[in-house]
Order: C-alpha cells, then sequence, then structure tokens
C-alpha cells in the first residue's frame, strides 16, 4: 500500500475506531456521504419517463415517483426540524458509544433485509409532480449538508430516531445519507423488474 493511499485511508481509519477530536474528519465524510447518496439517487432516475416514474412491481410496493417522494418528505424532516433543532436537543447519555451508533445506523439503515413502515407523515400522497420531488430532495439534501458543514457541536445533543433511537447531529446525517442509498436500491429494484416499462 503506498504512502498516499495511507493518507487519503487516514481520517476515515481514525474514525472507525473512535479516535479523539475528529469533528473535522467527521464533518467531511458525512458530506461526502450526503453527497454521494444525493448523487446515486439523481442517478438512479435520470432520464425515467411517466411510465417508469409510475410503475409499481405490485400493488403493495411503492413507484419510484412514490419513493423519491418519501425521500424528499424524509430530507425535510431532518434539514428543517432536527438538524435546526440539534443545537438544542438534550446531551446524550454519558455512557453511550457513539462510535458503536455510528456503525449501527449505516449497517442497518442500508440493509434491505430488514424492512421498516414509514410513518404516516412521510409517507408519499402524489403532493409534487416528478421534476418537484425530485428537486425538493436536491434542495434539502443542500439544505442538510449546509448544516452539517456550519452546526457546531453535532455530537453534543441527541434526538430520538424511531427506528434507532437517540441520534446526535453527526449520526442524524449518516442517517439521511443511508437513508437515500436504501432507497436507491430499491429504485434500482423496481427499474429491474422485468415488467418494467421499456420507456
Amino acid at each position: 500500500m503506498s504512502r498516499n493511499t495511507i493518507r487519503k485511508s487516514l481520517p476515515l481509519f481514525l474514525i472507525a475506531l473512535g479516535a479523539a477530536a475528529q469533528t473535522p474528519a467527521e464533518r467531511a465524510h458525512a458530506v461526502q456521504y450526503l453527497s454521494e447518496t444525493r448523487n446515486g439517487v439523481a442517478a438512479a432516475v435520470q432520464g425515467l419517463s411517466d411510465a417508469q416514474w409510475n410503475f409499481k412491481p405490485a400493488p403493495d410496493k411503492w413507484s419510484i415517483a412514490q419513493i423519491v417522494e418519501h425521500l424528499a418528505i424524509t430530507e425535510d424532516l431532518i434539514s428543517k426540524k432536527v438538524l435546526v433543532e440539534i443545537k438544542t436537543a438534550p446531551a446524550g447519555a454519558a455512557d453511550r458509544d457513539a462510535k458503536q451508533v455510528d456503525a449501527t445506523v449505516v449497517a442497518k439503515m442500508t440493509d434491505r433485509t430488514t424492512k421498516y413502515q414509514a410513518p404516516e407523515p412521510i409517507q408519499p400522497t402524489g403532493r409534487w409532480t416528478h421534476a418537484e420531488a425530485l428537486q425538493h430532495l436536491l434542495d434539502s439534501r443542500a439544505q442538510t449538508i449546509s448544516l452539517v458543514e456550519s452546526t457546531p457541536g453535532l455530537r453534543d445533543h441527541v434526538i430520538s430516531h424511531p427506528a434507532f433511537g437517540p441520534l446526535d447531529g453527526y449520526e442524524w446525517a449518516l442517517a439521511a445519507a443511508g437513508h437515500s442509498a436504501r432507497h436507491t436500491q430499491q429504485i434500482l429494484e423496481v427499474k429491474a423488474d422485468p415488467n418494467f416499462p421499456v420507456k
């Protein structure tokens, strides 16, 4: 392994070890993950026709339009409420293992073998056109990234997540990115359905 490779890998390695004073590296990692997963969603839906957007693999399955709307609603909640209120939220428990929570959030959020029922407030209802839903997601993700870059003390306070319990601001950012990655997999599953419209 070259020195250059080691040097590039070192920040993420230190994050994984739970090294002290890693807030700048954590912020950079969260921004990178948020950016990559945003790009993943955008790439997965690029060039889709109305028929493709609206195709449902089964009556109880979401269409791509519904998936993107759900992502946009959820991102709104995180960018306009959670990451705004995190500064004044309670502190986490003194014995809380933040690094373990980080790993759990990323692993479980992206594991599609574990199913979650979306709470009613973040279920899709057809409130936007396809283009509006995607733009809404992109705009809210930009706000999420901005808050991650600018909010002091992301690790200092926690707000409860319905699936994971108390998460600090950094972990909420990981959850937002992982949520996009999870549903990008779902979009790709819809597109891989044998009955998915050709155009």
